[in-house]
């Protein structure tokens, strides 16, 4: 698809959204949930996962049914701001400006620039955060897996059922981002789809990851494991998008660009930028 859409979206290519996609006459495959898979949901309040497809399920806790297992490397903060806080995050957030971005969604994008491909690291014009979003990051440190949480990049992230959002199963770059992913969901709930990797470790820079994080990845069986990601929580870890919804992504860099690891001269600069909060 080599159509110029830069008038309406930002998507190139064989990335689209729903808007070009009704201009330009693209069909797409549709994607619905395999019910033939077996489905799991994540539940916040025991950190378990329960059989079964109702999103809304974990709201029934301690009344769970059906099987479970304990599911590693998610949490759930449910209410981890205010609706005032979130109401007023908002109006800043659209005071700055949006730009657009591929497969429906619009970004704010504040962070070092990195070439994945290369695996090149630099500065670029990367100043630090937007004050209005310093009491977020302050906030991180009532968490307690996010003590020692460095925040290098923070994105804003604009869903709108208009435009949609094809956002391709992935695995964050393992290259430059740490193991902590954390987003702040806002105005709407939504979920967040898990199903175990079986594709080529050359992708994504995994052969970079942690010596145990394809451990007994051949073994799991094929689920899908649905994590509830309510409007103002928070999440340390396929879009379902009714209304506007907006989220803060941020991200923390990997221990070797980490001070005293094997590239911390060239984030050093990086990092302390990172500190800076403007108005």
């Amino acid at each position: 698809m080599e159509t110029d859409r830069s008038k309406i979206c930002g998507c190139k290519g064989i990335r689209t959204c729903l808007k070009c996609e009704r201009l330009f006459g693209i069909v797409k495959p549709h994607f619905e949930s395999n019910k033939n898979i077996l489905g799991y949901v994540f539940c916040p309040y025991c950190n378990k996962c329960w059989s079964g497809w109702d999103l809304d399920s974990y709201k029934s806790h301690p009344q769970h049914s059906g099987d479970s297992f304990d599911l590693d490397g998610i949490f759930v903060k449910l209410d981890f701001i205010s609706e005032d806080e979130e109401n007023s995050l908002i109006k800043a957030i659209d005071l700055l400006p949006w730009d657009p971005s591929q497969s429906g969604r619009r970004k704010q994008n504040f962070g070092p620039r990195c070439n994945f491909k290369k695996r090149r690291l630099r500065l670029g014009e990367f100043k630090g955060f937007p004050e209005s979003t310093h009491f977020v990051q302050e906030r991180f440190s009532t968490v307690g897996i996010l003590k020692d949480y460095i925040t290098i990049e923070q994105c804003s992230l604009e869903y709108d059922p208009e435009r949609g959002a094809s956002i391709d199963p992935h695995i964050d770059d393992c290259w430059i981002w740490g193991e902590r992913i954390v987003t702040l969901n806002l105005l709407s709930d939504t979920l967040l789809t898990l199903k175990p990797y079986r594709g080529d470790t050359s992708k994504y820079n995994l052969s970079m990851a942690p010596e145990n994080y394809f451990r007994n990845r051949r073994e799991m069986p094929d689920i899908n494991i649905r994590i509830p990601m309510p409007r103002r929580s928070l999440i340390v870890m396929f879009e379902d998008i009714s209304k506007r919804r907006v989220c803060l992504a941020y991200r923390e860099f990997t221990k070797p660009y980490l001070p005293g690891g094997k590239y911390a001269a060239e984030s050093e600069d990086i990092i302390e930028k990172a500190r800076n909060f403007w108005n």
